[in-house]
């Protein structure tokens, strides 16, 4: 499966981009294994949606708390969109 980012690893720490060259169909609805939190480095008009909530601007120094098997999407924005996510499989 191709994925719509790139990501580097350092520990427990992932740095995600995601290309303004992402197709926007490839950002769809899913859910994650484990409970995250995810700090925007880098944002230009892009959101983060959980399901049955409304579409949130996403800037940078904003942070999200995602808990695992919890629906969600992010909306493309213009630019790319860096986040770093700290997974949480103890909580």
């Amino acid at each position: 499966m191709v994925r719509p980012y790139t990501q580097v690893t350092d520990g427990s720490v992932i740095i995600r981009t995601f290309s303004d060259a992402s197709d926007a169909e490839e950002l769809s609805w899913h859910r994650d294994e484990h409970d995250r939190e995810v700090t925007v480095l880098s944002c230009d008009g892009w959101k983060f949606q959980y399901d049955n909530g409304l579409p949130i601007d996403m800037n940078a120094g904003d942070t999200v708390q995602i808990p695992r098997d919890s629906w969600h999407r992010i909306i493309k924005g213009t630019g790319d969109l860096v986040v770093k996510i700290r997974e949480r499989s103890d909580i």
